[in-house]
């Protein structure tokens, strides 16, 4: 059953090319809103949590500060509203899922950029 859902993702699912990101890394989502029947692109700056799921099912979560208050927002990877992706920064942090991030605050909240 697995491997006949694989091949149905693998042919109708349209796979888009994004950079290679993981947790830690800051990225710039632009994203598509519709608004009556108008539409514009708009960004959502901030460092990825986790990325979790597989395929088509994956999903990646954001946390930006807006102020002093902290905002989240999760974005399937396949998501056709999502126009680009760009990575401004490789965050060097050792765990897969840094939920612990959302309590920092000041300079403990910055995360080290890789080298190299």
């Amino acid at each position: 059953m697995s491997s006949l859902i694989n091949f149905v993702e693998d042919q109708f699912v349209d796979k888009k090319e994004y950079p290679a990101f993981s947790s830690g890394d800051t990225i710039t989502v632009y994203y598509e809103i519709k608004e009556g029947n108008k539409k514009r692109v708009q960004f959502f700056k901030g460092v990825v949590l986790q990325r979790r799921g597989n395929s088509s099912t994956e999903t990646f979560t954001i946390r930006k500060m807006s102020g002093s208050i902290g905002v989240e927002r999760i974005f399937p990877i396949n998501s056709p509203s999502i126009k680009k992706i760009e990575l401004n920064k490789k965050g060097k942090v050792r765990r897969a899922r840094i939920f612990y991030f959302r309590d920092l605050t000041g300079k403990k909240a910055k995360i080290q950029e890789k080298r190299g």
